[in-house]
C-alpha cells in the first residue's frame, strides 16, 4: 500500500501517523493561567530533543475553532512549564487530566494530585509522578494545525531511589513509564528484551 500524504486531509494524516509512531511517550504539562490556575494537560506529541543544551519538545493542536488550548496560552504568556513523565500508579489520573475544563479549573485538583513548588519555574510540579523537568521556553515554532514548544531543563526531580547519584544510572528495574498507543490505549513498559539476530531468540 502506498499513500501519497499529498492528497490526504489534515485529519487523515494525523490519524495515520499517530496511530503508526507508537508508543509514545506522554509528558503531563503543569502551567499557570493568569488567575495562577494550576493547569495540567497530557500532550502525547513529546520527547527528547537534545542534551547541551538540554531541551525536551512538546507538540499541541488546535481547537476545531483553532483556538489554542490553555497549555499553549500559558506557555506562550509565561515560558514556564513543567513536563512530567506517568507511571502505571498515575495513568488514571493523568488520562484524566485530558478532560476538557473551563480555564479557572484546576485539573490536579480535580484528578487528585498533590502539587508541590517548583525550584526555578512558578507552575508547580505533581508530587505522585515520578519525574519532572521544570523549563522555560528555548523555541517555538507554529503550523497551520499545531504550536510547537522546545523547552529547556532548568531543573529535574525524581522519586527517590530512581537515580545513582555517583553514576546518573536510572534503576530501570523500577522505573516502569507508560506509553500511548492510540485513542484511549496505553502501553507498559515491563515487557523488556535485548534484541537479537534473527533466528535466536530474544534475551529477557
Amino acid at each position: 500500500m502506498h499513500i501519497d500524504f499529498a492528497t490526504l486531509t489534515e485529519y487523515q494524516r494525523y490519524k495515520l501517523m499517530a496511530s503508526l509512531i507508537v508508543p509514545r511517550p506522554i509528558a503531563l504539562v503543569t502551567t499557570l493561567g493568569p488567575d495562577g490556575t494550576v493547569n495540567a494537560a497530557p500532550i502525547s506529541m513529546f520527547n527528547m530533543v537534545g542534551e547541551e543544551p538540554p531541551i525536551v519538545m512538546i507538540s499541541m493542536n488546535r481547537r476545531s475553532d483553532r483556538s489554542l488550548k490553555d497549555t499553549a496560552r500559558n506557555i506562550e504568556r509565561t515560558g514556564e512549564f513543567v513536563v512530567h513523565l506517568a507511571d502505571e500508579a498515575t495513568a488514571w489520573q493523568m488520562h484524566q487530566c485530558s478532560v476538557e475544563h473551563p480555564p479557572h479549573v484546576s485539573e490536579p485538583a480535580v484528578v487528585g494530585f498533590t502539587t508541590l513548588p517548583s525550584t526555578s519555574v512558578a507552575p508547580p510540579r505533581i508530587a505522585e509522578t515520578p519525574v519532572a523537568f521544570e523549563c522555560t521556553l528555548f523555541e517555538k515554532m507554529q503550523t497551520e494545525s499545531r504550536k510547537v514548544f522546545i523547552g529547556q531543563v532548568r531543573w529535574l526531580h525524581v522519586r527517590d531511589g530512581l537515580v545513582d547519584a555517583a553514576t546518573w544510572r536510572v534503576d530501570l528495574d523500577n522505573y516502569f513509564p507508560v506509553g500511548r498507543f492510540g485513542g484511549e490505549l496505553y502501553v507498559r513498559t515491563r515487557d523488556r528484551f535485548k534484541a537479537a539476530p534473527p533466528g535466536q531468540p530474544a534475551a529477557e
